[in-house]
């Protein structure tokens, strides 16, 4: 048979217990809580660079279409998660939507959400004067080619120093190494010619860049990053592969995150 003390010593004991042991738990739920904090602050952060950047940097005012800062940054998400750049924060975008008298080339920090470049760029010959609109991926075409591109190494050639692209999307831009489409400098992407004729010069299918300007560019770029050029052109959205694959990754991942 329990005695009174025996009772009392029991539940003091008890109570010393549940006192050790509450703190601990009160400390369990404050991790809990801040890790959920953390989830929420991240996804806020993938919602802002994939949904908010474009107006956040006020790229409209400048210019650059949504829909083209739209397919570019899902492409470049998608060649990020395959791991295929190497420099992982510049994504370059040309808007060939704009006329060459326009500053249509954007080069974005998406990590630190600066805009470093923004200037006049070239098209092909043969993809139009003042605006592209015709695009191919032949050799002796002198047209530009659209889509995605990662750049690679830099070297010096017949318009000095010049930067390697890679056409990522086949029978679109792959011949773009062979066909030696590559980004440089050139005396007719100026202000006086768009001055004199309404447009600047234009090249053999090159994404020829002004002169003040195409070193530290190039610099910026090089060594593995995307770099896409858009076209309000649908025949292109319907062929590419990159978006239609980067559309259904993004499709899938925003199912995850509501289920």
């Amino acid at each position: 048979m329990n005695t009174p003390i025996k009772k009392t010593s029991i539940a003091l004991l008890s109570a010393l217990i549940f006192l050790i042991h509450v703190p601990n738990s009160s400390a369990k739920i404050q991790t809990s809580s801040s890790s959920v904090e953390r989830v929420i602050t991240v996804d806020q952060a993938e919602e802002l660079n994939g949904e908010q950047l474009y107006a956040e940097m006020n790229l409209k005012s400048l210019g650059l279409s949504e829909n083209a800062f739209n397919y570019a940054f899902q492409g470049y998400e998608y060649l990020l998660s395959k791991n295929k750049l190497n420099n992982k924060n510049t994504l370059t975008i040309l808007d060939f939507g704009l006329p060459s008298s326009a500053k249509r080339l954007f080069v974005i920090d998406v990590k630190n959400k600066k805009l470093l470049f923004n200037t006049y760029v070239a098209h092909g010959r043969n993809s139009g004067k003042e605006y592209a609109n015709q695009f191919s991926n032949e050799p002796e075409s002198y047209k530009s080619s659209l889509g995605f591109y990662i750049t690679k190494g830099t070297y010096n050639g017949a318009h000095g120093y010049s930067l390697q692209l890679e056409g990522e999307e086949r029978g679109i831009n792959d011949n773009a190494l062979s066909r030696a489409i590559v980004m440089h400098s050139a005396d007719y992407v100026n202000k006086n010619l768009i001055k004199q004729q309404g447009y600047i010069g234009r090249s053999l299918g090159c994404p020829a860049l002004p002169k003040e300007l195409y070193k530290p560019i190039i610099k910026e770029i090089k060594d593995g990053s995307c770099l896409f050029i858009y076209s309000p052109n649908q025949g292109y959205a319907s062929r590419s592969k990159i978006l239609k694959m980067a559309i259904a990754s993004a499709s899938q991942n925003s199912n995850i995150d509501k289920i």
